[in-house]
């Protein structure tokens, strides 16, 4: 099968999401003057290490919001965010904050999630998660089509739970990631393998 995005694809669900796969999912935290905000992004990445940097794309809007959601809208106007990483003990609570609830309603409080109080940023984190990442804004990146837009943000707090600890390694009993779709898969198994001499 070959086809252009811009053709279409003809089958029952668009693969695009589903072929870049297995995604990590940003369970973004943000704090406004409207109050606070809890949502998952799934186009989401590290993308350096000195200093630590992150990326994430917001790719719709609310009514209520403009050009975007609840998430980018407090970010242009704090200028931080917290990255929560998620686990498949809470699955349930993550996709309950992907609801479109109106601008004000605190999906912290609607979910039933437990927040703790961020480091470095004026911003709530989810208290259960395996690791959470402060974050201040970089830059918002226009992307290709509406309401597309890449967020860059500098990490400058890490939350590590104590249990997600194991021989001085980060090691969290699973990893939630994306798969497309509705799907969804939890992590468990690795491995190591070494670089080449010089890699």
């Amino acid at each position: 099968m070959f086809y252009r995005p811009e053709d279409g694809h003809g089958l029952p669900h668009n693969p695009f999401n589903a072929i870049v796969a297995p995604r990590p999912i940003a369970w973004v935290s943000t704090r406004g003057s409207l109050g606070d905000n809890l949502a998952p992004y799934s186009f989401f990445n590290a993308v350096a290490y000195t200093p630590p940097q992150l990326v994430f794309a917001s790719t719709s809007a609310k009514p209520d919001r403009g050009d975007t959601k609840d998430t980018l809208a407090q970010i242009r106007e704090t200028g931080v965010f917290c990255v929560n990483l998620t686990s498949e003990a809470l699955i349930g609570a993550m996709s309950a904050t992907s609801a479109p609830l109106a601008a004000g309603e605190d999906e912290f409080t609607a979910a039933g999630i437990g927040k703790a109080q961020c480091e470095t940023i004026d911003c709530p984190r989810v208290a259960a998660a395996p690791a959470s990442l402060e974050c201040r804004l970089v830059q918002v990146i226009p992307l290709l089509g509406a309401h597309n837009f890449l967020i860059h943000g500098e990490v400058t707090g890490v939350h590590i739970r104590p249990d997600c600890l194991k021989d001085g390694r980060y090691a969290p009993p699973d990893r939630l990631t994306r798969l497309g779709y509705k799907d969804y898969a939890t992590q468990r198994d690795t491995f190591e393998l070494d670089r080449p001499p010089g890699g």
